[in-house]
């Protein structure tokens, strides 16, 4: 069979289903990253806040809340890796015994589609949960190398390089905290790239669903009120 015997088999709302949460992902990410000035999203509010958490620390004496904060957001990053391989490693299980999820499928949604057409929709969504995995391991890499710099802020808050190197420390923390966000909408967005199995509607209906959801998080929500309250 070749590629565009395989394209065949899918419909034309099938690729405007697909091309549909793809446009979601991209857009959404980057609404969150590049907000406008009026109306931040709640990932550029905690970055203003990481700022802050750095300049005090050059205060604080000894440090060891600071380093505690930063292993908890260190174990966050972990558990969702671990997560993800896990994920990948039990949708590449499906792909492997593909036949028998195409008869679950042609039950449910009264489908009865080869078992190629199954198993390319399942690595749409290990695409998701392989880039959420990169994402949270760099960020893991990155909460590590703010540690380093943590540790390279001097005790002297009168040392000309101290704030400079929290700035430093700032930063690269920020830089975590948005690759982790990223490996988090990429897990949306996964659970969303599975309901391709049910049917083009039901991508589309999912894909909505998860990019509401995160755009109410992120520039909606309550949590995001008391953040903006002086």
């Amino acid at each position: 069979m070749t590629l565009m015997d395989r394209f065949a088999l899918f419909q034309p709302l099938d690729f405007v289903a697909l091309g549909m949460i793809f446009f979601f992902w991209a857009a959404i990410g980057w609404r969150v990253e590049h907000p406008s000035a009026k109306h931040l999203s709640t990932t550029r509010i905690m970055a203003g806040y990481r700022q802050e958490w750095m300049r005090q620390m050059v205060t604080r004496d000894p440090r060891i809340f600071d380093s505690q904060v930063l292993g908890t957001l260190r174990q966050g990053t972990t558990f969702f890796a671990s997560t993800s391989v896990i994920a990948i490693g039990g949708t590449l299980a499906v792909i492997g015994n593909a036949e028998r999820l195409a008869g679950v499928a042609a039950d449910i949604t009264l489908m009865d589609h080869p078992t190629i057409v199954w198993e390319l929709k399942l690595m749409v969504l290990t695409l998701f949960l392989t880039n959420a995995f990169l994402k949270f391991v760099w960020a893991n890499r990155l909460f590590g190398y703010c540690a380093v710099l943590m540790a390279a802020v001097p005790n002297d808050p009168s040392d000309p390089d101290a704030f400079k190197r929290a700035e430093q420390a700032a930063q690269i923390n920020i830089t975590g905290a948005r690759s982790f966000t990223r490996g988090l909408r990429s897990m949306y967005f996964a659970l969303a790239s599975a309901a391709w199995l049910a049917g083009p509607i039901a991508l589309m209906l999912a894909s909505l669903f998860t990019v509401t959801v995160i755009w109410r998080r992120e520039f909606a929500s309550h949590s995001r009120k008391i953040l903006l309250n002086p």
